[in-house]
């Protein structure tokens, strides 16, 4: 749920109103024009509903503001539900098999511009799911049967006339009030005058929450009559000239009125800042946007000055303390409208899809070192934007699309947006068929993604053909990528010494430093796998706690993390159950640094095993039916190379003999269900040995 960063003001009315409809219909839409509050008040009324504990599975929101392309629907829902899905089930049967037995009330924020896709996806979910409730905020309805609608007007103007009622000060005054106090903290309302300005402003602005806090926004260089009397003005200006609908015209007024209030450079820098889909990194603002009269610094001041006239809304994220900045949908809307005016639309989508493809290539390329966590999170932070400018690049630049779509699907893949990495993958193959490394790195990522989603006959064909590919490249990255993934599936198959041969020769043809390439370090990880697979333990564990020094010296964790999973899995097998559980602990904790479900859903059926393995039933229940939760949400059964399906059997046996099969049970539902943090929280405690 989103945190709100302002007091809520009013709508006791409403509040009621949308709660009653909760309870009485399965969908219930919130609709009303720009500004007027929707979202707002469908989180109050949310929090409400968590705080009454109406929904035992939870309240979820999902912000479809940034969405300009339906293809990102289901995924962007699935994400907020914390659906992970790796398997090769139609999307929509994936999200609603998930959702199947819970009891949930679930939010879609901002439906406006694709409500037909989204009446479309309400309406399946709430047909195959009898325990949701469905609460939407759009502009317009979704237009189907089910739906419940309440208009969502501007705060009542009845008696705003600068004096206290009955029960204090009106709605729409405390909230000019509340936002006046953020601009102006020495602002004084005690004055008639004032109040009375204060008054005739909300009244001017019809009471929309948004055109309210624009126009306050302004008092730290107007007064509050300078402000109702620039508003009369202009006002008065547009009805006679009829310049918009009357229904829009107070909002527009107070948007407009604030883009000409800015700064040039701030109205110039609004206009570029359109071009983003999602929230707006600093850093990404100044690398799209600076150009012409705008500078680097100048961006940083007009950021700075639109956040300040709640044009942007700012927050701060991350250990570095970086910002990102929020852009409102109808603020955006505006922005747009003078990006065409200006002429710069395609100037600037160009600018944003190069910008955003370098940054895929960057991450790439400092993939195996020590920011490698960082790089993750900037990738995860940024997906809209990256999806927009694949969008763009397979419109106008297929080749650039090919090499991007290669450079960030295996992030993805990791991230657990296995469904885009395929689709764009395919998209950008099918578009561009130049022979080269991208498209052997293309077909590798595809591979991966492929194999990840469970169809390893699918993945050996691409990893032929990415073999082929690269023989042609003559390029080492190209070949050793190819090994890696034949390797991988080969294991997956049952075919422990194909895979062993693939990667070992793969390796002796190109010898190099481990982090010679992020290859290297993919391909030395599949032959420790081998070994595993082959029984040659003691090699296995002698190569891997050697990879998993280089990665620790470097900083490195995804590989660190599997070389963790291999040591929890040899010690396991060799009999040592403690060095076992240290090792899984330490993947798990690695796994969740990066936000792969699927590694700590493996990570945490090790732990269950080593825990089971030294007698203590009931940990090995929770961690398994913890562990049991991931799978879930990635939507597999148990997965991961052949020999795990023995020691799984195992750990649950030891794990009921221990513990009795009552208190097994009961440790492993609680598991299930109990929040995943908590379980997580517990799978994390303890050390390595020597750390």
């Amino acid at each position: 749920m989103p945190e709100e960063t302002s007091s809520f003001v009013g709508r006791r009315t409403e509040l009621i109103l949308v709660e009653r409809a909760l309870g009485e219909h399965r969908l219930t839409t919130l609709t009303g024009s720009g500004g007027v509050g929707k979202s707002r008040l469908a989180l109050r009324a949310a929090e409400r509903a968590r705080a009454a504990g109406d929904y035992p599975d939870g309240v979820w929101w999902a912000d479809l503001a940034p969405l300009h392309d339906e293809r990102m629907l289901l995924s962007t829902v699935s994400d907020a539900v914390g659906l992970s899905d790796h398997s090769l089930r139609m999307p929509i049967d994936a999200l609603c098999e998930w959702l199947v037995h819970r009891r949930l009330l679930l939010v879609l924020d901002s439906c406006e511009r694709m409500t037909e896709a989204c009446g479309h996806l309400v309406g399946e979910l709430l047909t195959a799911v009898p325990g949701l409730t469905v609460l939407t905020t759009s502009r317009q309805p979704l237009g189907i049967p089910a739906e419940h609608l309440l208009d969502v007007p501007p705060l009542p103007l009845d008696g705003v006339d600068g004096e206290d009622g009955e029960d204090g000060l009106d709605d729409v005054l405390q909230l000019f009030r509340d936002r006046a106090a953020r601009a102006a903290p020495r602002l004084s309302f005690d004055d008639p005058d004032t109040l009375a300005s204060a008054a005739q402003i909300c009244h001017r602005l019809e009471g929309i929450p948004l055109a309210v806090e624009l126009a306050c926004a302004r008092l730290d260089e107007n007064s509050v009559d300078q402000i109702a009397l620039l508003l009369d003005s202009r006002l008065d200006t547009l009805t006679h000239q009829n310049v918009w609908p009357q229904r829009h015209r107070a909002l527009r007024t107070a948007i407009g009125w604030s883009h000409e209030l800015c700064a040039p450079l701030e109205r110039l820098l609004w206009a570029r800042l359109s071009v983003f889909r999602g929230d707006i990194d600093a850093n990404d603002a100044r690398a799209v946007c600076a150009g012409g009269p705008l500078t680097p610094d100048g961006v940083t001041q007009a950021l700075a000055g639109l956040a300040r006239q709640s044009v942007l809304r700012r927050d701060t994220f991350g250990a570095d303390g970086h910002d990102r900045y929020r852009m409102l949908d109808t603020i955006r809307e505006y922005g747009t409208m003078w990006l065409a005016e200006l002429g710069e639309e395609k100037l600037l989508a160009d600018r944003h899809a190069a910008h955003f493809a370098d940054l895929a290539r960057r991450a790439h390329t400092g993939w195996a070192g020590g920011g490698q966590v960082a790089w993750y999170r900037r990738i995860t932070d940024t997906h809209a934007d990256l999806c927009a400018a694949l969008n763009h690049l397979l419109a106008e630049d297929p080749a650039a699309a090919l090499d991007m779509a290669g450079r960030v699907a295996f992030f993805w893949t990791c991230c657990g947006h296995l469904h885009e990495a395929r689709l764009y993958l395919e998209y950008a193959l099918d578009a561009d068929r130049t022979p080269g490394p991208d498209r052997s790195r293309a077909l590798w990522a595809l591979g991966v993604t492929v194999m990840l989603q469970g169809d390893h006959e699918g993945a050996f064909r691409l990893g032929e053909r990415c073999s082929v590919a690269a023989w042609h490249d003559r390029e080492p990255e190209s070949l050793l990528s190819a090994a890696y993934l034949l390797s991988l599936t080969c294991l997956m198959m049952g075919r422990a010494q194909a895979s062993y041969v693939v990667a070992d020769r793969a390796l002796r043809t190109h010898p190099a430093d481990f982090f010679d390439s992020p290859a290297q370090l993919r391909c030395r990880l599949a032959r420790i796998f081998a070994l595993t697979g082959l029984g040659r333990f003691d090699e296995a564990r002698d190569q891997a706690v050697e990879l998993r020094r280089v990665c620790v010296d470097r900083g490195e964790c995804w590989t660190r993390s599997y070389a963790d999973y291999q040591l929890a899995l040899v010690f396991l097998l060799q009999g040592r159950p403690y060095e076992a559980e240290a090792y899984a602990r330490s993947m798990v904790a690695g796994k969740e640094e990066l936000g792969d479900s699927f590694g700590i859903a493996l990570g945490l059926d090790l732990l269950a095993a080593a825990v089971a393995a030294q007698g203590d039933g009931e940990r090995a229940a929770h961690a398994y039916g913890t562990g049991q939760a991931f799978w879930r949400m990635i939507g597999h059964p148990q997965r991961g190379t052949p020999e795990l399906e023995q020691v799984r059997e195992e750990c649950e046996r030891q794990a009921r003999v221990a513990a009795g099969n009552p208190a097994y049970e009961n440790a492993f539902h609680r598991g299930l269900v109990d929040d995943g943090r908590s379980g997580l929280a517990r799978a994390l405690r303890g050390h390595l040995p020597g750390d």
